[in-house]
């Protein structure tokens, strides 16, 4: 183990504040333990014209940080859980799940405007993902959707400056930024289902090695939820093209899961919802996403 801990980041204000706080609470988990952020600029970063299901979908957001993990550039990498791919190499497992922070998507609508504005017939809500779009077309069905990329910043410049009403982002993100002031409007779970592992930060490092410092970092609950989640997309054929989503709450020993599933034949998609074990996770997402599949 290095004196010091090297914690690998992509390099926008948002992912360095949330390798922030995992390098925080390795410190304060481990007083004797020193640990620093290294910063990388991934193709996902560099490339904002095209969405991500045409040039390699999110594994363009990890690529260069799994090359620098196994060339021992850098001892661990934190990502945001929804950003990595649902296939990781098996050379770099997860080693942590940061605890939930707020899940929900949330409306952002241009300087000056409000929601009601932002909805009006042919008023354009800026969105690369079809998981929302397809979702916030029964709240709006007057909007028109158009794609919109990059951080958090580049989005909030681009809504000012262009011809979006509205943009719609993570909470999670902007609840770390500080940015709570700017949100219009909290989209319910149950409106707008959430990305698979949407709130949660992943810790990656190399299989074979000890983090002694990663202990008390993994918060169960987390875990549980990202692996009923990320089962049930995988077992969908890992969202890569096709809109997905998974949310899951946790209640003692009970996980319920709800899940959301696009038919491409049929142009529509289906939700439903399973209870079980929250110790089944697993199994309880790949159940759902079977179940669905045969139905649609």
């Amino acid at each position: 183990m290095s004196p010091v801990i090297r914690i690998g980041s992509r390099q926008s204000r948002l992912a360095v504040m949330q390798a922030e706080i995992v390098k925080r609470q390795i410190e304060r988990l481990h007083p004797q333990v020193k640990a620093e952020i290294i910063t990388m600029k991934t193709t996902g970063d560099k490339i904002l014209d095209r969405s991500l299901e045409t040039i390699g979908g999110k594994g363009l957001f990890v690529k260069e940080l799994d090359r620098a993990l196994l060339n021992g550039e850098i001892d661990i990498s934190v990502h945001s859980l929804k950003d990595m791919p649902m296939e990781t190499d098996e050379r770099l497992p997860i080693l942590a799940y940061s605890k939930r922070e707020d899940p929900r998507d949330v409306l952002i609508v241009r300087p000056g405007k409000t929601e009601e504005e932002a909805r009006k017939t042919g008023a354009v809500i800026g969105t690369s993902s079809r998981r929302r779009s397809l979702q916030l077309k029964k709240l709006y069905p007057n909007c028109v959707f158009h794609g919109i990329r990059g951080n958090v910043q580049t989005r909030l410049s681009k809504l000012e400056q262009e011809e979006y009403s509205a943009t719609v982002l993570a909470a999670a993100g902007l609840h770390r930024l500080g940015m709570h002031g700017i949100i219009e409007r909290y989209f319910e779970v149950d409106e707008v289902i959430p990305a698979a592992g949407q709130g949660i930060l992943a810790v990656q490092g190399r299989r074979g090695e000890v983090w002694p410092y990663l202990e008390g970092l993994d918060d169960p609950e987390a875990r549980t939820a990202a692996l009923a989640e990320r089962a049930f997309v995988k077992a969908l054929d890992g969202g890569c093209t096709s809109p997905v989503a998974a949310y899951a709450q946790i209640k003692g020993t009970t996980l319920k899961l709800r899940g959301l599933y696009y038919e491409e034949g049929a142009q529509q998609y289906i939700v439903d919802t399973i209870v079980g074990e929250a110790e089944e996770a697993e199994a309880l997402g790949e159940y759902l996403a079977i179940k669905m599949k045969e139905e649609a």
